[in-house]
């Protein structure tokens, strides 16, 4: 035993350095090189700083896309999904909840065309981008709340929505904040 305690300790000691001070530092050089240097992104309207690129928020009035719910209410420092199956009854509710105040607020769509997204959170609570589908099922809401023909809100969609990486990698996609902004700027 007192034989393996030494090389045991010294091992660990090395993989401390290694793991508690190389590895982070080489992790936060690569960031570094990143856009936002590691910090985020900033997206900047009218001069102030709205949000950030790759975090989702909450968007409540009619007037705006929204984007999925959000498992964490949208808090960066506390990222995570409900961690809930299908068949959770609690889980249930809250989907059907979800559900109740889309339709309310999008009356004429049917329960059948909500996209799964919209009722649903992603894994980190946080995520900024809706697919193509979930932002043309909001149209309607949008064109009436802002007094805007439903042919503009659609063009948008399509100059808004980002291809897939190499246009085979991941699903098309649209970012909300950013969206969102660009309706502001509709006439």
């Amino acid at each position: 035993m007192k034989k393996n305690l030494l090389p045991s300790l010294i091992l660990t000691l090395i993989l401390i350095f290694i793991l508690g001070f190389l590895y982070p530092l080489l992790i936060r050089g690569i960031a570094y090189f990143s856009p936002g240097s590691g910090n985020g992104v900033e997206t900047v309207y009218k001069s102030r700083v709205v949000g950030f690129d790759r975090i989702g928020q909450s968007f409540t009035s009619d007037k705006f896309f929204q984007g999925r719910p959000s498992a964490v209410n949208y808090n960066a420092a506390g990222s995570g999904g409900s961690n809930k199956s299908i068949y959770n009854p609690e889980y249930r509710k809250i989907l059907q909840s979800r559900l109740d105040t889309f339709l309310v607020h999008n009356p004429g769509i049917k329960p059948a065309d909500v996209p799964v997204e919209l009722i649903t959170a992603s894994g980190s609570g946080l995520d900024p981008d809706i697919s193509p589908a979930a932002a043309f099922v909001q149209v309607q809401r949008i064109a009436h709340a802002r007094g805007i023909e439903t042919e503009k809100i659609a063009n948008l969609i399509d100059r808004m929505t980002e291809k897939p990486l190499f246009g085979f990698l991941g699903p098309e996609k649209v970012n909300v904040l950013k969206i969102n902004i660009e309706l502001d700027k509709l006439k």
